[in-house]
């Protein structure tokens, strides 16, 4: 048979070819900036694989993006990893420190930044000795002058921007001559629970996990659909929305910066987007903007969510306010990310995150790493998983991160049912030990969670000078509802043991958010140690 290389430029030289008109729109705000066909981005994207060779570039670099969700930031997705360069995404809203931290592990030598960043850009860049280029992205240039004048000063990094560096220097160059196993793109964990850890994915790991993204059991995608891609670019390959969209011909819809819930429903209205995808945070703000307009998204089918456990009653509340089918699904960034996915057109189990597509395998295991009998009767174990997009060891790490057989430990606790459908029980180290024996928030926030009148919730831990630790329940509510102490708490009698109850149920204005954009549970726990949650904003 042929040999031909398992590397993901073919998947936009394939929708360059056969979905040439296929649009990518790019917005701001939910007002359209830039649409492109497929055929224009293979184009642009080929010319700056040459712009980026031409600076000294070579195959094996690692080029930085810390940017949001744009034509620009795919056209550079593109452009480094067809040219075998590393695309090392950047979260923005890691703190200035991390972010150097990071840079200066992985060795970037340019940096490629949405302009909306020029700030964060002027602290960071004095920061990173390795990085020699600096292009602006976005076509928006009015920052380049300011940061010309004073905002690089301590970095020896050339100042460019995107369509400067296209004209000067934009170069078709030839695709693909590397092997499938070298390394296209580099994601590092949040740090919240120790260093940062880089992930490297590979090219031939990206292009099977794309194809198992694809299975009709996973997400389905067709050339028929107009996927709204509202997850940030910079977690985890996009949830590899990047390479599924062309692999199937599908318009994408890029929303910027902005992710409110006016400036998503109105994309989601005016492009016809059929399938929505996002953490559930983002939704919220959607379904409060459609109650309060009246507005009506008649071609959305879809919304997937992931990212963390979704609380029952807002899975509820999304379908019926949208008319949608919700796919909920569990990932992270060392499986590239996807993991499971719940089917299409099955009744969602109550928190199950569906099953895993094929080209990864899953197993539950005891506390000591001996394998659970494959009973699917709902028993907690440690959750490991092995596939070929899967985590081998950590960017720069000597040492394996799989145990004996090969399978890698997630750190969360799970369950599957009698067809095989994955819950997430919580993680490990969000176990809560009171009086010598072990809690388990996922379980109560999972009950608690069906209240109508929650918006988010989250069960963290507080010091107790008798018992340890015990439970503490916060929440925040939807505008204009209310709650009754005893009735939240009634909900959980009889479905957990009676010393699992929180002790205290704490409200808060709005909960705070991660720099992943799930619960920040570190923050909770902190404010509870230092009762910083002040106790008269607890209400019954």
């Amino acid at each position: 048979m042929q040999t031909y290389a398992l590397t993901v430029d073919k998947f936009l030289e394939h929708a360059a070819k056969w979905s040439s008109r296929r649009e990518i729109v790019w917005a701001e705000q939910g007002i359209v900036q830039d649409r492109l066909g497929y055929s224009g981005l293979r184009e642009r994207s080929n010319r700056l694989s040459g712009a980026f060779k031409s600076l000294g570039l070579s195959v094996g670099d690692r080029v930085g993006t810390l940017a949001w969700n744009s034509q620009h930031h795919l056209e550079t997705y593109y452009a480094t990893m067809g040219a075998g360069l590393v695309c090392h995404t950047l979260n923005p809203r890691f703190t200035v420190a991390h972010l150097a931290t990071i840079i200066n592990e992985a060795g970037d030598r340019l940096l490629a930044v949405s302009s909306s960043l020029a700030p964060l850009l002027q602290e960071l860049a004095p920061l990173c000795p390795t990085v020699e280029h600096v292009v602006l992205l976005d076509g928006n240039v009015s920052a380049l002058p300011i940061l010309e004048g004073s905002g690089l000063e301590g970095s020896r990094a050339k100042l460019w921007s995107h369509e400067i560096l296209m004209e000067e220097h934009g170069a078709a160059v030839a695709w693909g001559n590397f092997d499938e196993n070298a390394p296209a793109g580099l994601c590092y964990t949040s740090g919240t629970t120790g260093a940062p850890k880089g992930v490297l994915y590979s090219h031939r790991s990206n292009y099977l996990h794309t194809l198992r993204a694809l299975q009709a059991d996973a997400m389905a995608l067709t050339a028929d659909d107009v996927v709204l891609a509202a997850v940030p670019m910079f977690h985890a390959n996009g949830w590899g929305l990047p390479y599924a969209a062309p692999a199937v011909g599908a318009k994408l819809v890029l929303p910027g910066r902005h992710a409110d819930g006016a400036s998503l429903a109105n994309l989601i209205r005016d492009e016809g987007v059929t399938v929505a995808v996002g953490v559930h945070t983002l939704w919220l703000g959607v379904i409060d903007h459609v109650d309060s307009t009246g507005m009506r998204l008649p071609s959305l089918k879809r919304v997937l969510i992931g990212g963390s456990s979704c609380p029952d009653a807002l899975i509820k509340r999304i379908e019926e306010c949208l008319g949608v089918q919700v796919q909920t699904s569990w990932g992270m960034t060392e499986l590239s990310p996807m993991g499971t996915i719940a089917t299409l057109g099955t009744t969602r189990v109550d928190q199950a995150s569906g099953r895993p597509p094929m080209g990864l395998d899953l197993k539950l295991t005891d506390a000591a790493g001996a394998s659970l009998p494959q009973q699917r009767d709902g028993s907690v174990g440690h959750l490991k998983v092995k596939g070929a997009s899967v985590l081998d060891r950590y960017y720069k790490s000597d040492a394996d991160a799989l145990d004996s057989e090969g399978y890698f430990d997630t750190g969360d606790l799970a369950s599957l049912d009698e067809d095989g459908n994955l819950t997430i029980r919580g993680r490990s180290k969000d176990l809560i030990k009171s009086g010598g024996e072990w809690i388990n928030p996922a379980e109560i926030e999972d009950i608690v969670g069906r209240h109508a009148s929650l918006r988010q919730l989250a069960v963290v831990a507080k010091p107790d000078p008798k018992w340890g630790e015990r439970p503490v329940l916060v929440i925040e509510l939807h505008a204009g509802r209310s709650f009754r102490h005893e009735d939240l708490l009634a909900s959980l009698q009889g479905q957990v043991a009676a010393w699992w109850i929180p002790d205290e149920i704490i409200v808060v204005d709005a909960m705070p958010l991660a720099a992943t954009g799930k619960i920040d549970r570190e923050r909770l726990r902190a404010g509870a140690v230092a009762a910083g949650l002040a106790p008269e904003r607890m209400r019954d």
